[in-house]
């Protein structure tokens, strides 16, 4: 059932890729289905060799988060990606994979992710900047494949916070960006047949703005990030988020510092996720102390690993 103020009617719940699989169907389903009434707690992992942010949560919490972020930061980790992504599907959780995507002319990683690329350049067919983009796009989809062919549905959050000047992605404003998706989305569904992807839409929460907005044709989840340094419910940026995509899809938090107070959440405020950020935002105790932490892993409204693979081990009721 979905919650009655979405109303069946008013919810379109079918995903924007109408080829998409099995596995991705009955995920967004799920998803739909608790979208108003329960969130997934999350967490990101670092890019570093130690990874310890789930190990921290269980000795701190007793449980883990539901979902798990991965990112296509390093080339030379993506068969660790693969396998760390299909692990966290077969325990039950949820996968949500990002890519820091180093400027294609430039080279990988985080750094080299906020220098310059001409994106419209990258737009027009011929162009080396074309070839170079559409050679790693391509690359990427490989391992997506992989997950797709071992039944792994992914929360796919392409060209994250794109609404903000820090990535190259996002140095060009609505039109740059919306080229980008639409050319990432065509090929990825069409050339590649990737129909274990869920799009993920995320705004950076201080620029809202409808104008980044492919429409519900390319969208199947919406949400938006901000880094603040309260466990506030930042019901204003989902309200910015709700008056763009209404009820067509459902509205995550798809990156934080501090964890939202569950008991804060409802109607104004009804993030589908959280998915907190590594290192210091998870264990500094200006982010998330221990008594935060605690709090939220055994508050009823957050879904946790144990909990979910219960739901899902029983066909995703």
């Amino acid at each position: 059932m979905l919650p009655r103020r979405l109303g069946a009617a008013s919810a379109v719940r079918r995903l924007s890729n109408p080829a998409a699989n099995g596995p991705a169907r009955a995920l967004y389903a799920w998803l739909w289905s608790l979208y108003g009434r329960r969130t997934l707690s999350g967490q990101q992992e670092s890019p570093s060799k130690s990874r310890d942010e789930l190990e921290y949560i269980e000795r701190t919490t007793g449980k883990l988060p539901a979902l798990l972020g991965l990112d296509y930061i390093d080339p030379a980790d993506w068969g660790g990606v693969r396998e760390r992504a299909l692990d966290w599907h077969q325990r039950g959780g949820v996968v949500t994979l990002c890519w820091h995507w180093g400027a294609p002319d430039i080279g990988t990683g985080y750094e080299n992710s906020k220098r310059d690329f001409d994106v419209f350049a990258a737009l027009r067919q011929g162009a080396t900047q074309h070839r170079l983009m559409t050679e790693q796009m391509d690359a990427v989809a490989g391992e997506l494949a992989w997950l797709r062919d071992h039944k792994v549905p992914v929360l796919w959050r392409p060209f994250h916070e794109f609404s903000g000047d820090w990535f190259w992605w996002g140095k060009h404003g609505p039109e740059g960006f919306l080229g980008l998706w639409r050319t990432m989305y065509e090929r990825f569904c069409g050339q590649h047949r990737l129909d274990n992807l869920i799009w993920v839409l995320g705004w950076a929460g201080q620029n809202v703005d409808a104008l980044y907005y492919p429409g519900r044709g390319m969208v199947d989840i919406a949400g938006a990030d901000i880094y603040v340094d309260h466990h506030g419910n930042l019901a204003p940026m989902f309200a910015a988020v709700k008056r763009i995509v209404g009820d067509s899809v459902p509205i995550c938090l798809h990156e934080n510092g501090p964890i939202p107070d569950p008991t804060s959440l409802g109607p104004d405020a009804d993030w589908l996720w959280f998915m907190t950020w590594h290192t210091r935002w998870l264990e500094s105790p200006d982010q998330n102390g221990v008594t935060d932490l605690r709090a939220a892993y055994t508050a009823k409204r957050y879904l946790t690993l144990n909990e979910i693979a219960a739901r899902r081990g029983r066909g995703m009721r």
